[in-house]
């Protein structure tokens, strides 16, 4: 098993089976395009590519005044449109450039919701993924004539295990601490 732990923003804790190839795509310390978003991970399967994006909101660190804003940030599709769509798209022009794009691409956006009520993490998740896929594919004043990305999915972190179990998310601080 290979771990991988989220951003350090974040309280997430991955692992995955060895035979698994994924790779750190917005690496610190090494030198990347100037100007270009990266997500966090990519996930080459025999079918497709992954794209992992990792936001966790709910990490303990982060006081209930951000939480707070980083949820309607989500909810009037702030992140989707200046954070979620160009790390796609960069993301997918990196890769296409370094000739690693034979396959499809799916983007999959993990949100660590656990802080927040079950109620208020219904209503970030409706909806979201078709305004996301939409903003990917029309983000100028035409749709993009390439569909870059195939299909994209926005998971919490339950649902992600529920997807992956072979490569289950877990918490890092199991309490998720009210913020200050």
């Amino acid at each position: 098993m290979k771990s991988y732990k989220a951003e350090e923003n974040a309280e997430l804790l991955f692992e995955f089976p060895d035979e698994v190839q994924w790779d750190e795509l917005d690496k610190q310390g090494v030198k990347l395009p100037v100007h270009m978003k990266f997500v966090d991970l990519v996930i080459e399967r025999d079918a497709d590519v992954l794209l992992v994006e990792i936001k966790d909101p709910s990490h303990s660190k982060s006081p209930n005044k951000e939480r707070n804003s980083y949820l309607k940030r989500l909810s009037d599709n702030s992140v989707l449109t200046q954070e979620l769509t160009p790390k796609a798209r960069d993301s997918y022009s990196f890769l296409h450039l370094m000739e690693r794009d034979s396959k499809p691409f799916k983007y999959i956006v993990l949100i660590g919701l656990d802080a927040f009520d079950p109620m208020q993490q219904k209503a970030v998740l409706i909806g979201f993924k078709d305004r996301l896929m939409a903003d990917i594919r029309w983000e100028a004043y035409s749709a993009w004539k390439r569909k870059h990305i195939a299909d994209c999915a926005v998971l919490s972190v339950e649902t992600w295990n529920q997807q992956f179990p072979n490569w289950p998310v877990t918490r890092l601080d199991s309490a998720v601490a009210g913020g200050t």
